[in-house]
């Protein structure tokens, strides 16, 4: 599961770049309840998310110039000058070279072999999100890709990130770990794009999920706030009740009401 006792290549930090930073405050708002905190003067407009006083995510406004408009996904590093050596020797394409984040920490964003972008996050005073897992906080990332064998070895050898099969109704996910780490910390998941009938045309990217207390009510607002459902609300057995959706922007997230874990 995803939480906020970060490891080295886990998820620990979000953040959405939008056209229109204060239409995405106020769609994400009315969807999780999130409020707006501003990091300061000199962050170039750069703030957080926040529920109840806790940072779940970051968000800027961004131009053309930086891409389309997409949450990024940042896994923890250890050293993030060592991570872009990693991520140049697998063949991945380095997009912002790591910098230092205000004495914060050292961020850095890539793609992958197939194009899809990420960032790393090394931790110094912020260590990464405040809360995950909890509703209205991110629970899940998923790689949408174009070759599943070849983005697991990627991530392994950037990430130290291992997998392991699990099934599901039609098939078997592929699941993503820490290195070393049980079956508790699987945070992700990959899967092809070929299977996802609604990402037909769309670029490899990572997914994030947030938990909510109901993913039909959310599915609802969503669409109410202007944004797009792109893969109905779908119950999966043992895993929960999930939907694809995309902000009035186009960015791309889901959400999912988690099924308890059995005893």
């Amino acid at each position: 599961m995803l939480t906020t006792r970060f490891v080295n290549g886990a998820p620990n930090w979000i953040d959405v770049g939008s056209p229109d930073l204060d239409g995405a405050i106020s769609f994400y708002g009315g969807l999780f309840g999130w409020e707006f905190r501003s990091a300061g003067p000199d962050a170039g407009g750069y703030g957080f998310f926040q529920l109840d006083g806790r940072t779940v995510a970051g968000a800027m406004q961004t131009g053309p110039e930086q891409g389309p408009p997409a949450w990024t996904v940042y896994f923890e590093s250890k050293d993030a000058q060592a991570t872009a050596k990693a991520v140049e020797q697998a063949h991945g394409t380095v997009l912002f070279q790591p910098m230092d984040v205000m004495g914060q920490g050292h961020m850095a964003v890539f793609a992958d072999r197939t194009g899809a972008p990420f960032g790393i996050w090394q931790p110094g005073m912020t260590k990464g999100v405040d809360v995950a897992g909890d509703p209205g906080s991110l629970c899940w990332v998923e790689l949408h890709t174009t070759d599943v064998a070849g983005a697991s070895a990627f991530y392994h050898q950037v990430l130290g990130l291992e997998t392991s099969s699990t099934p599901l109704p039609g098939g078997t996910y592929t699941c993503l770990n820490p290195v070393g780490a049980d079956e508790e910390a699987v945070f992700g998941g990959v899967v092809s794009l070929s299977d996802l009938p609604a990402d037909e045309g769309v670029a490899p990217h990572w997914l994030p999920y947030f938990e909510v207390e109901s993913t039909d009510a959310v599915v609802a607002d969503a669409e109410r706030l202007g944004g797009t459902v792109r893969m109905p609300a779908t119950g999966v057995a043992g895993v929960g009740r999930m939907a694809h959706l995309a902000d009035p922007y186009g960015v791309r997230f889901a959400v999912i009401t988690s099924e308890a874990p059995q005893a």
